[in-house]
């Protein structure tokens, strides 16, 4: 948003997801939009990584506070997978929501459009152990 950060994200997807668990909804205020990208590289700036939780750590710029990404540190079959908020590029045209995460813990107040991949809040944590 005030351009101290700058970063290339490389082989971003095509497919965007919305994340509607608690700390995400936190974070940008509705359901967390990102892409996934294979690799993140900063240009300029240091943005800020806290670790939000046992197994993920969030990225945003120290001087704004906007959202950048998102990136799994727990072991195992995902460690490492970043996904880069859908705000944070420079142009989102042709990138699509085709997946909504914590499915089950959304807020009955709004609803994507579209017939959107459903992954549960017990789906995803499955995954995440490698299940």
């Amino acid at each position: 948003m005030c351009g101290a950060v700058a970063l290339i994200a490389r082989g971003v997807s095509e497919e965007a997801s919305a994340c509607h668990c608690a700390m995400c909804r936190r974070w940008s205020g509705g359901p967390f939009l990102a892409v996934g990208a294979e690799a993140l590289e900063v240009l300029a700036g240091s943005p800020r990584t806290v670790q939000s939780s046992e197994w993920a750590e969030r990225g945003f710029c120290s001087d704004c506070g906007s959202s950048l990404f998102f990136r799994l540190t727990a072991a195992g079959p995902h460690h490492g997978i970043t996904t880069v908020a859908y705000g944070a590029l420079e142009d989102p045209s042709g990138i699509r929501v085709t997946t909504e995460w914590f499915h089950d813990r959304k807020p009955g107040g709004y609803a994507l459009a579209g017939d959107l991949k459903a992954i549960t809040e017990a789906e995803a944590f499955a995954m995440l152990d490698g299940d």
